[in-house]
């Protein structure tokens, strides 16, 4: 790993309603990462989103809105890279080069598409089923040293670091004869970054179930463009138990949504659980909901009001995404240069100029 400049990859899909357990699985992390001594780019993967139908019209405001939320939540742009995936075609071009890397059986061993694809597969897109191909893509097109993940992710990351084995071990003659360190590979082994106390945050309706937009019930989860009245509203309802929150964490066993409030709080307000539970330990439910409504209000209210006055003005976004796009290619291009010399394609020259 000491041969590659520490750089951060992630991306969030575009397929709208984002929620508090996008903003604290992933978007706040990645505020938090700008004080990192690293490159860190962050990506609105529209291509990953038609793997499933979108309209148009909608997906064109779904990726505005991320991007909106990445900006209201505190990324800077000048200092991270913020883009969107199909404005920089060396994702699909690496893609398709991984096609060829990758084994089928690697393929059928990934979870998510048999839980996206459900008992209908064979309708399902060729998209859907090779998405973590365009994933890995993603990342080593950067050739990013760390990714944070979800547990949901970590599967897919997995396969990214087996694909940048494989090609280093593949290629290695070759990686050598066009000057790189063979030993050190082309790739580097992508390092996951695990996240913080709700990297997985579960539905305020059912502790056993992850939060999501997809969820019929609105009141599952806290949208990050609700009021704050909104807000308030849907952590008072949210389900609990009958008993007072325990002193320690090893009393939330057993007490899912418990622990989902618990580390919902813990996230907000950037502290363990074990200190959440030395302020609320013996609390009844009542009196830490009131606390967890005065914390997600002041922390969400403001982020979703910046979100809004951002979404209203399309041509800033844009711009924002052009210049991250156009900062994006200009890493990813000699990667993906540098790749087809390795695998042994032919390249045009620079183009020549007319005088």
């Amino acid at each position: 790993m000491t041969a590659f400049k520490e750089l951060v990859f992630s991306g969030v899909q575009p397929t709208g309603n984002l929620h508090l357990g996008n903003y604290l699985g992933a978007i706040k992390r990645f505020v938090d990462m700008q004080a990192r001594d690293a490159q860190c780019l962050y990506c609105v993967v529209d291509m990953h989103a038609i793997t499933l139908w979108q309209d148009p019209a909608a997906l064109k405001g779904q990726i505005r809105e991320v991007t909106a939320a990445f900006l209201a939540a505190g990324i800077d742009p000048k200092r991270s890279i913020v883009f969107n995936q199909s404005q920089v075609p060396q994702h699909a071009e690496l893609a398709w080069i991984f096609n060829c890397v990758a084994r089928l059986g690697w393929l059928n061993r990934m979870t998510q598409f048999k839980d996206k694809a459900g008992k209908d597969r064979e309708n399902a897109s060729i998209g859907l089923y090779a998405y973590p191909v365009l994933m890995a893509a993603d990342i080593l097109a950067y050739r990013a040293t760390h990714v944070p993940v979800g547990e949901d992710q970590k599967q897919h990351l997995e396969l990214t670091r087996d694909i940048a084995q494989k090609f280093n071990n593949d290629f290695s003659e070759s990686i050598s004869a066009h000057g790189h360190d063979a030993g050190s590979g082309f790739f580097p082994i992508t390092e996951p970054l695990i996240g913080g106390p709700a990297a997985r945050v579960m539905s305020l309706r059912d502790g056993t179930k992850k939060m999501s937009k997809s969820d019929a019930s609105d009141n599952s989860r806290i949208n990050l463009t609700d009021e704050a009245d909104t807000i308030a509203a849907k952590v008072r309802k949210a389900k609990t138990d009958p008993d007072a929150l325990p002193s320690e964490v090893a009393g939330l066993a057993g007490r899912p949504e418990a622990d989902n409030l618990v580390g919902i709080f813990a996230a907000l307000k950037d502290v363990s659980r074990d200190e959440v539970l030395r302020d609320y330990g013996g609390a009844q439910f009542s009196a830490f909901k009131s606390a967890l409504v005065e914390l997600a209000v002041e922390t969400l209210a403001p982020l979703g009001s910046e979100m809004k006055r951002l979404v209203s003005d399309p041509v800033e976004i844009d711009a924002i995404l052009a210049d991250g796009a156009e900062r994006a290619e200009a890493i990813a291009a000699p990667t993906l240069d540098a790749v087809k010399d390795i695998v042994g394609f032919v390249r045009r020259g620079p183009r020549l100029r007319m005088v």
